[in-house]
């Protein structure tokens, strides 16, 4: 989770695609890849063109970063990026819409391999990276693309221009997200002239890295039949909510402020769809009780969530709300039983990679250990993969994103 940041909200949704600076002539007319209105998950609803930039404009961009430059060692490519809308299904599979970030090289293969990307836990829409030109968010898109990748970057439900608040760690709808924006990415690639082959790389950060092995295992078991799995790769993510996560926020391992937004998230977003709670003053001590639902909306900055929340998880918490984070009953466990499925009853094919920085001070590193631990119960070896103590603004946790992200693109690359 990254509190602060260059911040920008779009002030509408366009409908027309623009090719200007595309990679191929033969580029479609506008006519034959805007949708037309259905329900058909993965179906685009608009495409729009945002940014054609050389590979050497990819390499200043990726230094520029003031929380720390970004590895620059695999820029082969200029990139073009495109934000996209389109159809998928919500938590509870009603048919609605999320937006994304595709990004493909300007060069290499007409068919490529393609990656997905799942990003960390972001509290304000307009932090995603189909909506701000904040290099954090561009930069995993920029690094892959430019090494020769198509990427998708799915915003989630309820964020960018998604509709309604976010499934925060719901990792069927995230999977789902990042399905359907694989399928339109597919439909779109033809009119740039590209072709998305068969294999998907996928890795994601923090929140991501359980989405990323979500949509492992929803490939895996034959969600759609175009696409297959070929790596994996999640960075720093919080597979063990219950078991180490969650104990991790209450004794002071994790960091106090960030174990604060945390667990204000797990109550709020589970409680949406687990209800365990009737009003938020059975968990949420006075003043939070009366704000907190509604800070966590979607429409208020990281700086605003950090301003108006205590700095301490005994500040926050009502005795109750305490007592239902250390031992989770009811709703509240039933939804921790799904977010830490991701590395429980099902058996990759395809080579895992479980990156970690020492000492992360967000997902704690018993998350990495939890998760090879259940992988190799069924006879799965998974390597832990040590990124060492990696700092970006300070914190350990988002440097893994960046120390992770030079890895894994390294590591993408030599599969080829």
């Amino acid at each position: 989770m990254k509190r602060t940041g260059k911040l920008m909200v779009m002030s509408s949704v366009a409908v027309a695609l623009m090719v200007s600076g595309s990679v191929a002539a033969e580029a479609a007319p506008v006519a034959s890849v805007r949708a037309a209105p259905d329900t058909t998950r993965g179906r685009l609803v608009s495409v729009v063109h945002l940014r054609t930039l050389s590979a050497r404009q990819v390499a200043a961009e990726l230094k520029s970063d003031e929380g720390g430059a970004w590895d620059t060692g695999t820029v082969r490519y200029g990139v073009d990026t495109y934000r996209v809308v389109y159809r998928t299904v919500d938590a509870k599979g009603r048919p609605t819409t999320a937006s994304g970030l595709l990004a493909f090289p300007r060069g290499g293969e007409r068919r490529l391999r393609t990656v997905s990307f799942t990003h960390g836990t972001e509290l304000f829409k307009g932090d995603v990276a189909s909506v701000s030109d904040e290099v954090w968010g561009q930069a995993p898109a920029l690094t892959y693309a430019s090494a020769g990748f198509a990427v998708v970057l799915p915003d989630y439900l309820g964020l960018g221009l998604g509709p309604g608040p976010q499934a925060w760690m719901d990792v069927p709808s995230e999977t789902t997200a990042a399905l359907d924006l694989l399928r339109a990415a597919d439909s779109f690639a033809p009119a740039v002239g590209r072709q998305l082959g068969h294999e998907v790389l996928a890795t994601g950060f923090s929140q991501g890295a359980s989405a990323a092995l979500g949509l492992a295992r929803a490939l895996r078991e034959g969600a759609d039949p175009r696409f297959r799995v070929a790596a994996v790769a999640p960075i720093s993510g919080a597979y063990a909510f219950r078991d180490v996560s969650l104990p991790a926020l209450l004794d002071g391992r994790a960091d106090p402020k960030d174990g604060v937004i945390y667990a204000a998230l797990a109550l709020v977003s589970f409680n949406r769809l687990h209800h365990f709670y009737d009003s938020p003053g059975e968990v949420f001590r006075a003043p939070y009780s009366r704000t907190i639902e509604g800070l966590l909306d979607g429409t208020h900055t990281g700086q605003e969530v950090v301003a108006r929340t205590p700095g301490t998880i005994d500040g926050l918490l009502t005795r109750h709300g305490r007592a239902l984070l250390a031992h989770p009953t009811g709703g509240l466990a039933a939804a921790l039983r799904v977010t830490d499925g991701v590395c429980t009853g099902w058996t990759p094919r395809a080579p895992v990679r479980l990156y970690y920085a020492e000492g992360d001070e967000q997902a704690v590193n018993g998350n990495s250990e939890h998760c090879q631990a259940s992988f190799r119960a069924r006879g799965v070896g998974v390597p832990l993969v040590d990124l060492g103590t990696p700092d970006y603004g300070g914190s350990r946790h988002l440097g893994s994103q960046q120390a992770g992200t030079a890895a894994v693109v390294r590591w993408f690359v030599s599969l080829r």
